[in-house]
């Protein structure tokens, strides 16, 4: 039935109101899972992109730029070319009516609900590649090869460009320029996975409305010369008229007021713009006078020396495109920051994700995506919001607040902080001493090249663990550490074995 223009108007905002009705419903139900809000952003986000396709079109139809909508009123009111007939009208319309259902006699009644619960069911297909672990890291590999591969880059580590990425202003500006092109493509790749990564990770959010924003911003910032980092390229570049010519002919009204400069001037003057310096001074003022209000482009070829005029134009049009270069170049980098700022929850995220996975092996990353995959399958955000814990108490094994009593028994409210694991810290007596079995601790020790033996414990400071394995080694020869009887190893209960007593073990098939 939607063969005539009103017919498809009005099933088209029934559309509308049966989407925002959707919309609606769909925000009433809290999500119980990160996944699940995920799910919720990119089913909304297609509810509006529906909405907005859908007006598009109803507008058309109101502005009528045909008067087909305007005709098929007419015609619905029985104005025809002879006069007006309401019955023949009616009967027309009734016959359109009956021939429909006579070509579509099993047309079935869609029930509403039914849809309209399938449709807040429904998981929308969102591309996430492994390491990005349904948008909880970024997964920058291509880039970074793209980083150290390039000129202006660095041969880092990849934890290291983590921290480098986000701040394209370490990177020298004269670096930029030379290599503007390879530099312009590496961060466009950049801003074009950043904007990709927010859009599947925050569905909800304007990336038109936040960059719009940013332009604005931007291009106030550069006509000031405020731009971080490119605070002088304006005035570098931009004052090649100014330095072209000498005189300031603004300040002259005629020819005979221009020549009370003098011949000299005149011809430095003249010479700036490589235009002929010969002549009395009348002629030198008369030629000079001609750039006032005729740019050098457009001035006849007879005035200019020779071989001078292609090296000013050349000049000027180089100036100009390196000050474009360096717009488009400081504009990128902007966006790049922007997001960066947006998405930095993420890249925090991805920085502790990749110093953990570097002191792991391949069994225990798999392990551990396996326990997130089901711990975000299984979290729930409504218990949590329910849980009244106003002393900020730790979580027990049953996922509520210990007790008071315990958690000042055990002394749960003292932070210890470690130096050795990145200055992080623990909370309680226990998990501090627990802490130097731990894969961060382990890791750290390594770093300094420090075994981490029992004389290692209770110590923090990176200080002092160099000055006391100095006393081990004065006192007992660099040499003579055993590792087989003095490095320890922890099986998957939690029992510490010597390595020779680990190694024999392993090797009976006991652990």
């Amino acid at each position: 039935m939607s063969s005539t223009l009103l017919e498809v108007t009005r099933a088209r905002h029934e559309e509308v109101e049966r989407l925002e009705r959707l919309i609606v419903k769909d925000f009433q139900n809290e999500p119980p899972s990160s996944k699940d809000r995920l799910y919720q952003g990119h089913r909304v986000r297609h509810m509006i992109d529906t909405i907005s396709s859908t007006t598009e079109r109803l507008i058309e139809i109101y502005e009528d730029k045909d008067n087909a909508r305007k005709d098929e009123i007419a015609a619905l009111g029985g104005q025809t070319a002879t006069g007006i007939n309401v019955f023949s009208a009616f009967y027309d319309r009734l016959k359109e009516i009956r021939e429909y259902h006579r070509k579509h006699p099993a047309a079935r009644v869609v029930d509403a609900n039914e849809e309209e619960e399938a449709l807040l069911k429904e998981e929308p297909q969102i591309e996430f590649s492994g390491e990005e672990a349904f948008g909880r890291y970024l997964d920058l590999h291509e880039l970074y090869n793209q980083y150290i591969n390039s000129k202006f880059g660095e041969p880092i580590e990849y934890s290291a460009y983590l921290d480098v990425f986000s701040q394209p202003q370490k990177i020298p500006r004269k670096l930029k320029l030379k290599l503007s092109r390879q530099y312009s493509e590496y961060m466009e790749n950049l801003l074009a996975y950043l904007m990709y990564f927010f859009q599947r990770t925050e569905p909800l959010q304007d990336l038109d409305r936040i960059f719009s924003k940013v332009e604005t911003e931007f291009e106030e910032q550069w006509a000031d010369g405020k731009v971080k980092e490119w605070e002088n390229e304006k005035q570098e570049n931009g004052h090649l008229q100014d330095q072209l010519t000498l005189i300031d002919l603004d300040f002259y009204t005629t020819v005979e007021e221009l020549m009370e400069v003098g011949p000299e001037k005149l011809k430095e003057a003249l010479a700036s713009l490589g235009l002929k310096t010969g002549g009395t001074v009348q002629q030198r003022a008369e030629r000079l006078f001609l750039t006032k209000d005729t740019p050098l482009e457009k001035l006849d070829r007879k005035h200019f020396a020779k071989g001078s005029r292609g090296s000013v134009q050349n000049g000027a049009a180089a100036a100009s495109q390196e000050v474009d270069n360096s717009k488009e170049i400081a504009l990128l980098e902007a966006k790049v920051k922007k997001l960066c700022d947006l998405l930095n929850e993420a890249i925090e995220r991805t920085k502790d994700n990749i110093v953990k996975k570097q002191a792991l092996t391949y069994e225990e990353i798999e392990a551990e995506r396996e326990e997130e995959e089901t711990q975000a399958d299984t979290e729930s955000d409504d218990d949590e919001q329910q849980i009244y814990n106003p002393l900020k108490l730790p979580m027990g094994w049953d996922g509520k607040p210990i007790p008071y009593w315990l958690y000042k028994l055990h002394g749960l409210g003292q932070e210890y902080k470690c130096e050795i694991c990145g200055n992080y810290s623990y909370w309680g007596r226990r998990a501090f001493e627990r802490h130097f079995k731990e894969w961060r601790h382990q890791h750290g020790m390594r770093c300094l090249g420090i075994p981490n033996t029992k004389n290692f414990n209770e110590i923090t400071s990176i200080e002092e663990a160099k000055e006391l394995w100095k006393r081990i080694q004065a006192r007992q020869g660099v040499n003579k550490w055993r590792p087989d009887l003095e490095e320890e190893y922890e099986d998957r209960e939690g029992n510490i074995y010597n390595k020779k007593t680990y190694t024999d073990l392993q090797r009976q098939g006991l652990i």
